[in-house]
């Protein structure tokens, strides 16, 4: 299947794929509590997220959206101006209350993050649940990894499911560490791959 580079159009697509592929994830769903209300909540979380990076050129997808990737290139910030100063008040707008709490899971994710080597950081890697179980998302990130070990450049990753930590592990991916969320949620791993 044909991987694209995408740009600002593909955006609404692409949150749509990882709303739906991280509805039931055991850390996104643990943090966006409402069923009912989570896949708006994610779709308007991941088209911050989307829209803050995409200028970085490496926001990927297959032809049809099965399979979405999200990278930061090496040494460059996850979300830029104006986008990372709209996550507080975004959060507030969908969460209320718990809001804090989710601002307290980022800065979790943001003390694991290895700081000593520049690397490639796969924020987000997601498969849409009608197009899983077929490789698109597995074949997606390899194709991401080929052109990154053209580079010789590490990479990091936080798997917040421990069903996909093997599937990590099979394109390189190691074990770095584990952290806790606030308010006993669920464990995240922290992921590292040598560079090439």
């Amino acid at each position: 299947m044909e991987n694209r580079r995408c740009g600002a159009e593909d955006v609404p697509a692409m949150a749509e794929t990882m709303a739906r592929a991280f509805h039931s994830d055991p850390l996104w769903g643990w943090a966006f509590p409402d069923p009912s209300e989570r896949l708006a909540q994610h779709e308007a979380l991941w088209t911050l997220f989307l829209r803050g990076s995409i200028d970085h050129g490496w926001v990927w997808a297959t032809e049809g959206y099965e399979a979405a990737s999200l990278w930061i290139p090496p040494d460059l910030p996850e979300l830029t101006e104006p986008y990372a100063s709209q996550m507080e008040p975004l959060l507030d707008e969908l969460l209320g209350d718990r809001a804090k709490l989710l601002l307290e899971v980022f800065e979790c994710f943001e003390a694991a993050h290895p700081r000593d080597e520049s690397h490639y950081y796969l924020s987000l890697l997601a498969t849409h649940p009608d197009h899983r179980g077929q490789g698109l998302g597995m074949q997606l990130m390899r194709a991401n990894l080929d052109l990154i070990d053209i580079e010789h450049r590490p990479a990091y990753l936080e798997s917040t499911n421990p069903a996909n930590n093997d599937r990590y592990r099979s394109v390189g991916f190691e074990p770095l560490g584990e952290f806790q969320v606030p308010q006993d949620g669920p464990p995240v791993m922290s992921m590292w791959r040598t560079a090439r």
